[in-house]
């Protein structure tokens, strides 16, 4: 018989997977992309970091950057500098969830009644969630929410997934585990081609290798690539992730999180497809099985 703390486990884990792929996929929409580029902004490059980062971006470069963790300072620099003359974030905010409401009924319409009767029941786990040391969900918490249902239910997902990005990173500081080292760990847990991840997030080839140095001096790397070791580490973050979130989707209740993933669930691979489509095979690697 499977305990209770297992069975919340799996629903912690599943619940991530879900929310990863309801969400993901607005990265690289050519719609947003549309969108940038109508207020002024050059091509509408830097949408994902400009439309994610709205919240905070007030707050300034460094807070934005700090927060983001894995993603390199230069790409925070150059994304909120070329978007921050041409609209407010705000403005900017608010044409992304018009490109999200126009996404959720092409890619998944089934999804947008039922999704949306969520709403109410996903800002109540959000509001219930403690914000200290969760800065980029604090912002996200704060920020405006929109009267369509569906978009609502999906930017109160978005808080969800960002208190546990944050989460997450916090176990990163504890292990000191920087950014660029937390990218070469994933690449290898996730089985993608090597420095896939950290180089798409601005490292180079300095900084890939200051950080196989530092991780060497864990045992976690072998001819310059990470090892066994390295990734049952990364694997045991994972565990410890969940551990964690599972305060998420208890405080969600165990029949509303049910009928999240029976909503998100069949349609995930969809998402996944329109982020194969519009940017490749490797975008978005927390809403993709690993594959090893």
């Amino acid at each position: 018989m499977i305990s209770e703390n297992a069975e919340w486990l799996d629903l912690t884990q599943r619940a991530a997977f879900a929310s990863h792929q309801l969400i993901g996929w607005i990265f690289w929409d050519p719609r947003a992309e549309a969108r940038h580029k109508a207020f002024g902004i050059q091509d509408g490059i830097g949408h994902y970091i400009a439309n994610r980062a709205a919240p905070l971006a007030a707050a300034g470069i460094d807070a934005v950057h700090s927060a983001f963790y894995s993603i390199s300072h230069h790409l925070i620099h150059f994304s909120l500098d070329l978007a921050s003359p041409h609209a407010t974030w705000q403005e900017m905010s608010d044409a992304r969830n018009e490109s999200v409401h126009e996404g959720l009924y092409e890619i998944a319409p089934e999804i947008c009644e039922p999704l949306g009767n969520l709403a109410s029941e996903l800002w109540r786990t959000v509001d219930a969630l403690p914000q200290e040391g969760r800065v980029l969900f604090a912002a996200h918490k704060a920020w405006a929410r929109p009267s369509d249902p569906v978009v609502s239910a999906w930017l109160a997902v978005n808080a969800l997934r960002e208190w546990r990005g944050d989460t997450h990173w916090a176990q990163l500081v504890t292990h000191e585990i920087d950014a660029v080292e937390a990218g070469l760990l994933h690449d290898a847990w996730m089985g993608y081609p090597k420095e896939w991840i950290p180089r798409s997030r601005g490292a180079n080839d300095a900084l890939i290798a200051s950080a196989l140095e530092n991780l060497s001096a864990h045992g976690f790397v072998t001819d310059g690539a990470i090892n066994a070791k390295g990734i049952a580490f990364r694997q045991e973050l994972e565990v410890q992730t969940n551990e964690l979130c599972m305060r998420q989707w208890k405080t969600f209740g165990e029949d509303n999180t049910r009928t999240f993933l029976e909503i998100i669930e069949p349609v995930g691979a969809r998402f996944v497809e329109r982020i194969n489509e519009t940017a490749g095979p490797n975008w978005m690697p927390a809403a993709r099985e690993r594959r090893l």
